[in-house]
């Protein structure tokens, strides 16, 4: 069989053409970058994990009602979605000050906030996905306002969804990211949830010790990222005790 054509490649995934019009196969890669891609290394499983874990977070976002580009898994690095077209913002969702947010504001690491607060970037890696206000989103026309509307529902409903899948395990959603895809049928227009939801985009604390169990772990050193994805997909039931991720990239044309 002939190999697939690649139509894109990022930092964490690559995307290929998928075997029927309208899909794409996305393929999760075991690299993982920080600060913009300054930080960069390959974590072995890394990419069977965020795999496992996105499935499962769309497939229960499907199931409530929030709809996602989730078609179904390939394999343990592959995943069949629906082809869509991006909205050129992260949309963030912040339950906790962490992060950028704390270094921005002033805010210290793990105050709770008084009500979830949603935020806007630019998706261009060139310029570090700089921080918009819904005003630039109007004046660029990256989105119109009645997409806003939308977009900020979606946005609450995950962070309900999530926050609460996330309490019933021990730990607690400090903060997330998510991509919005449009979708068309014929000239009628949907909003979508795409890309993937992970560790990668999530932060994620364990709620009686606060030991971090995201990214933040490869960002600041502090252990074993795979170790910290796998508790999480422990946690969740997606991966049985003492299971042990692919360790190598497998391609499957």
């Amino acid at each position: 069989m002939a190999r697939r054509k690649k139509i894109y490649e990022g930092k964490a995934k690559i995307l290929y053409e998928g075997p029927e019009p309208g899909t794409i196969v996305q393929y999760f890669k075991d690299d993982a970058t920080a600060f913009n891609a300054e930080k960069k290394d390959v974590i072995d499983g890394k990419g069977v994990l965020n795999n496992r874990l996105s499935e499962f977070f769309m497939t229960g976002l499907n199931h409530i009602g929030v709809p996602t580009h989730f078609i179904r898994r390939l394999n343990m690095r592959e995943q069949l979605v629906r082809s869509c077209e991006i909205v050129p913002l992260e949309i963030i969702v912040r339950n906790v000050a962490a992060g950028t947010m704390s270094k921005r504001l002033g805010i210290e690491e793990g105050t709770a906030l008084p009500r979830p607060i949603v935020e806007y970037c630019y998706k261009d890696d060139s310029l570090g996905d700089p921080l918009v206000t819904e005003e630039h989103i109007a004046a660029f026309g990256w989105a119109s306002q009645q997409d806003m509307d939308d977009i900020l529902s979606i946005a609450l409903r995950v962070n309900d969804y999530l926050s609460g899948l996330m309490y019933g395990v021990g730990i607690r959603l400090i903060d997330f990211k998510i991509e919005i895809g449009r979708v068309y049928d014929g000239d009628f227009q949907r909003l979508i949830v795409a890309d993937e939801i992970s560790p990668d985009s999530c932060r994620l604390w364990d709620i009686e010790t606060g030991q971090k169990l995201d990214k933040d772990v490869f960002r600041r050193d502090l252990g074993s990222l795979t170790d910290a994805y796998t508790e999480v997909a422990t946690r969740l039931g997606v991966m049985p005790k003492n299971a042990t991720p692919m360790s190598k990239p497998t391609l499957i044309n």
